[in-house]
């Protein structure tokens, strides 16, 4: 039984399985119903992508093992727009979720359709559109969406009506009164909300650490426009492929100067064609495939590309290492990265940025000039929304641990009667009675591995690290019935160097301690194979860690005849 409640009596409970604590994989569940019996809605199921620290990982997923077990009882999955870490798991995971109904926004909806056919499992499957602003019921819940601002089009706030409370879910947002796509955050709304009585913000938290307001998405239009016109050669311009704003400032900006727009990258095609079928994009916006590139002068063509983050596939890595196949740039052009580097990832750009550095190209960040705007709220903004909306609870939400306690202490200063400081895997209470965390659920990361999704702690993973560390050694014996070794070993290495600072080979090594182990252990025990596995691959690890000081992974294939 949960902590601190009635099994008899309804409550209102909200779980974050991913999203508090880290960024991205965003994945929160609310519910409704007495412990045992709840009814649940799920909002949002992000990713976040594997880094160094995750050799071989494309993906990384949130654990569902929560979901499973609750199957029966989920009523729907609502996305609050169609940035990767909100929606990007919904492919992958969705089979698993008992065929409940997706909802989304229109924007939102042809996102997913595209990724959809791309899986095969657009047939049938249960996605329902609603409008902007758009209000319908989802098992226990009054769910109303509100428009909001971001890096995006169709962000969208959840409004969620029971008979014990309403809670606000912001999803991803920030005040800008000229986004440049979506309508500006619908502040009427907002305050009309604020009167009816708001009992739980659930809130943003990204950029609590930073005083002050977000810049304008039209700010960063203008910049784009002046240094595209003033640029002596080609132009390319990186971004997120997501930020539709930003791809029609780049085109405008592009017309404006007499350039044509070439596209480079298919992540961009399917945002563009999401935003045309959606009205944000004109459908007859000039764009150039990227085949066209090498034919255009250089003081008349501006190149939009994939890999902002550095990503070592993307448009942006193959052209700083003069590997891309239809795309290349000389010294005298312009890059510019119109983009923050995500925490993690500044390696990875940093190598782009210093390939594109060494070609003679110019590079420009927004260390350099206006040309990216967060797509998150600072503390004036947050401080606005707290006024507009008086709730009686805050839990921060949707950020590292740095930016929920800031996030915390702010709505604590600003009169909230309750803050709630929950982490991945707690059970909030939100209603009845004062909000506390009552209980807590499994949590945990997946990584899509090639075609295959696995649990973090299987194993492949952090056996890659070994690998990458110090190599491997695998050890072939061939031994009789009777325990006598058949042959010499035979030792095969991988990563390591070719000997020691004596100059002994590590393949002697290997092999004298393989065969030493094997005649140190009394030949009544030698018909144990698997004792004799492992202390081989024991003395030959030990062998190689004296000579090396690294302890390499060793397999022992080992063959009685």
């Amino acid at each position: 039984m949960s902590r601190r409640t009635n099994p008899q009596r309804p409550e209102f409970v909200f779980v974050p399985l991913g999203g508090l604590g880290e960024i991205g994989m965003n994945l929160y569940l609310y519910g409704y119903g007495p412990p045992g019996d709840r009814e649940w809605l799920i909002v949002d199921m992000g990713v976040t992508f594997g880094s160094d620290t995750e050799p071989g990982v494309d993906v990384i997923l949130p654990d569902i093992r929560f979901l499973d077990e609750e199957r029966p009882n989920l009523k729907g999955l609502l996305l609050t727009h169609a940035h990767e870490d909100h929606f990007g798991a919904v492919v992958d995971l969705w089979p698993r979720l008992g065929g409940i109904t997706v909802y989304a926004t229109p924007f939102t909806a042809a996102m997913l359709k595209s990724k959809l056919a791309e899986s095969g499992l657009q047939r049938d499957f249960p996605l329902e559109v609603m409008p902007m602003g758009g209000r319908r019921t989802i098992g226990p819940f009054d769910v109303e969406l509100v428009s909001m601002s971001h890096s995006i089009p169709e962000p969208s706030a959840v409004v969620l009506r029971t008979d014990l409370g309403t809670v606000l879910h912001t999803g991803d947002w920030k005040l800008d009164e000229n986004p440049l796509t979506s309508a500006p955050t619908d502040e009427a709304h907002l305050k009309a909300l604020g009167e009816e009585g708001i009992t739980a913000l659930i809130c943003d938290s990204t950029n609590a650490v930073r005083d002050g307001v977000s810049a304008s998405e039209a700010d960063v239009a203008i910049a784009l426009e002046r240094l595209i016109r003033e640029a002596p050669r080609r132009v390319a311009v990186t971004t997120f492929a997501s930020n539709v704003a930003r791809i029609r400032s780049v085109a405008n900006a592009a017309r404006a100067a007499g350039r044509k727009l070439v596209v480079v990258g298919r992540a961009m095609y399917r945002v563009i064609e999401a935003a045309q079928e959606t009205g944000y994009l004109d459908p007859d916006l000039p764009v150039l495939q990227e085949t066209e590139f090498e034919r255009i002068p250089p003081r008349k063509v501006v190149a939009l590309c994939t890999g902002s983050q550095g990503e070592a596939r993307a448009a942006m890595a193959r052209i700083a290492l003069g590997e891309h196949p239809n795309v290349r740039l000389d010294a005298g052009d312009r890059v510019i990265f119109s983009s923050r580097t995500i925490p993690g990832n500044e390696k990875a750009v940093g190598r782009v940025q210093n390939g594109l550095s060494d070609l003679g190209i110019e590079v420009i960040t927004d260390q350099d000039a206006p040309v990216h705007v967060s797509g998150h709220p600072r503390r004036g903004e947050l401080k606005q929304l707290y006024r507009w909306l008086r709730p009686n609870i805050a839990i921060p939400m949707h950020g590292e641990g740095r930016h929920l306690e800031a996030h915390a202490r702010l709505a604590e200063t600003l009169g909230v009667p309750e803050v709630v400081r929950a982490r991945n895997g707690a059970m909030v209470r939100i209603a009845p009675g004062s909000a506390a965390i009552i209980d807590d659920v499994p949590i945990g990361r997946l990584y899509r591995d090639g075609a295959i999704i696995t649990r973090a702690d299987d194993g492949q993973v952090r056996e890659r690290r070994k690998l990458s560390f110090a190599g491997s050694v695998a050890i072939s014996l061939v031994m009789s019935e009777k325990g006598a070794l058949l042959a010499e070993p035979e030792v095969a290495l991988t990563g390591l160097p070719a000997a020691d600072m004596q100059g002994t080979p590590f393949e002697t090594i290997a092999r004298e301690a393989a065969i030493g182990t094997v005649e140190s252990i009394p030949r009544p025990r030698r018909k144990d194979q698997a004792l004799v596995s492992e202390a081989v691959r024991r003395g030959v690890r030990a062998a190689v860690n004296q000579a090396w000081g690294k302890k390499p992974v060793c397999s022992v294939l080992l063959t009685v005849l």
